[in-house]
């Protein structure tokens, strides 16, 4: 099974969500050398990117391999999102480009961004049609990742969905929860399948996909036309090997030994230090991954406070050493939920946010914070 994006094929059907401070040049690479797919680097703000921003420009670094490039654009002013895309046709920076309006946190839906901004169905439709217009050209392809809608009171997906693929978007992704939910509870796969019958163009779902196994369910369950993997592989990039074995029909399963992890964890800190080309930078950026690597395995609580504040590679090295490399995976954790999960949470918004769903106008106010990334 396939997925058509504009001139590119992604194959299998595997798309790695953004994910801010960690689908950065180095982790990509590490994922693309296990399976193959789409991968998105960080959400990349269209204010910043457009008064180039040093720390933005950093951000929207690929690899010389690394094709399609696939940047994720988040915003709230068509005007802005429209110069943002045309810096990119312009300058040649990407080949894909999706589209942020699942983004839950605070600081972005109180200025009607993320997840949040749906709901106002005149500026979401200005906004996807300035990107898709001015991708236009370039033959780039645009696609939407959204949520279920702000909460259960005020769901927006179908709509969302249906002006979306009006104004020419490749394809939707749905993140099936609410903002409210955030990453709390269980997604609600049956609001995928809602999508998707609803819908011409493809439907992608997101969430709970922790094992291969879960991708190929979620498809079989909705007949959505291909998976997001968000917190899944934090830790386990060897997820998209499995994946990829799974669409080909094989049972086969990575479950990579403590030594396989420990090499992989060597590997992942030294591709950041080239990134970063700052080594003590690079292992500090490292240190968040350590417990995620080590999930489940018998690694003491001392030499994983140890590997979490590690300043160079030959530290870390030593202290990998250090694990007993014939421990086998611990099955155990398998299906188990990775990364952040929280608890539910109102949806802070805009003043009156809720009172005119065909608005077109932008928050006042609404791109103060829109730089840095």
């Amino acid at each position: 099974m396939t997925l058509q994006l504009g001139p590119h094929v992604v194959d299998p059907p595997v798309v790695l969500a953004p994910m801010a401070g960690i689908t950065n040049v180095a982790f990509r690479r590490l994922c693309r050398e296990q399976g193959a797919g789409l991968y998105v680097c960080e959400m990349i703000t269209t204010r910043a990117l457009v008064e180039r921003n040093p720390k933005t420009m950093s951000m929207i670094q690929f690899g010389a391999d690394e094709r399609p490039r696939s940047l994720q654009l988040y915003g709230v002013d068509p005007a802005t999102i429209r110069k943002a895309v045309e810096m990119i046709v312009d300058q040649d920076l990407a080949d894909h480009i999706d589209m942020n309006f699942g983004c839950s946190v605070p600081k972005v839906t109180r200025r009607g961004g993320g997840s949040a901004l749906p709901w106002k169905r005149g500026l979401f439709a200005s906004i996807v049609s300035a990107a898709v217009s001015a991708a236009a050209p370039a033959g780039i392809p645009v696609t939407v990742k959204m949520r279920i809608g702000i909460d259960d009171d005020h769901r927006t997906m179908l709509d969302a969905g249906h002006i979306a693929q009006e104004a020419g978007a490749a394809w939707v992704a749905l993140h099936a929860r609410t903002a409210a939910q955030r990453y709390s509870g269980e997604a609600d796969w049956s609001a995928i399948a809602e999508l998707k019958q609803s819908l011409d163009i493809p439907v992608l779902g997101n969430g709970d996909i922790w094992e291969a196994e879960d991708a190929l369910r979620m498809m079989a369950e909705t007949g959505c036309d291909g998976v997001v993997i968000g917190r899944g592989c934090l830790g386990r990039p060897w997820l998209f090997a499995d994946l990829a074995a799974a669409f080909a029909g094989s049972p086969t399963r990575a479950l990579p030994t403590q030594g396989e992890v420990a090499a992989l964890m060597h590997r992942h800190a030294t591709l950041l230090v080239e990134w970063w080309g700052r080594e003590k930078e690079g292992v500090t950026d490292f240190r968040k991954h350590v417990a995620w690597y080590l999930k489940g395995f018998p690694a003491g609580g001392e030499l994983r406070a140890a590997m979490a504040t590690s300043s160079t590679l030959d530290e870390l090295a030593g202290l990998l050493a250090q694990l007993d490399p014939d421990v086998p995976f611990p099955r155990e954790i398998l299906g188990q939920p990775r990364g952040r999960t929280g608890t539910p949470a109102r949806v802070v918004l805009p003043d009156g946010w809720l009172n005119d769903r065909d608005s077109d106008l932008v928050p006042e106010g609404a791109e103060l914070d829109d730089s840095g990334g």
